[in-house]
């Protein structure tokens, strides 16, 4: 299963082991995702349909989404209505601990790639 990252980070090495694939330019994801004023209706849909075109523009049955929680609801209605499929990532968090020479801890979490989770708009079997 290809799955085509959209959202603005890219993948994890066990995400590309998952079959995440990172667009050639993840900059131009990013600069559809982040918005620097509060967005209308139609500024969302724009954003939402111009990021959906990116996952049609390379074949892709599946695609790795994330970002705004405003902006998700249409860019799930944009992919589906291109027939690709909208999915999260799952990762599970480890809690690192060490402690320092002062005598203080240091934490570190870390973010491991479980699988990926359909939308709540549609249901899709992934296995």
């Amino acid at each position: 299963m290809i799955v085509l990252n959209l959202t603005q980070h890219r993948a994890t090495p066990e995400q590309v082991l998952a079959g995440v694939v990172d667009l050639y330019d993840q900059n131009e994801v990013s600069k559809l995702l982040t918005f620097s004023d509060v967005p209308d209706r139609s500024t969302l849909e724009m954003r939402a349909n111009a990021i959906a075109d990116l996952a049609v523009k390379r074949g892709v049955r599946f695609a790795m989404i994330g970002g705004a929680p405003y902006l998700m609801p249409c860019l799930e209605r944009a992919l589906l209505d291109r027939d690709v499929v909208p999915l999260y990532a799952f990762s599970k968090r480890e809690c690192h601990e060490r402690r320092n020479p002062d005598g203080s801890v240091s934490k570190t979490m870390v973010f491991r790639h479980e699988g990926f989770v359909s939308s709540a708009s549609c249901s899709v079997e992934l296995k």
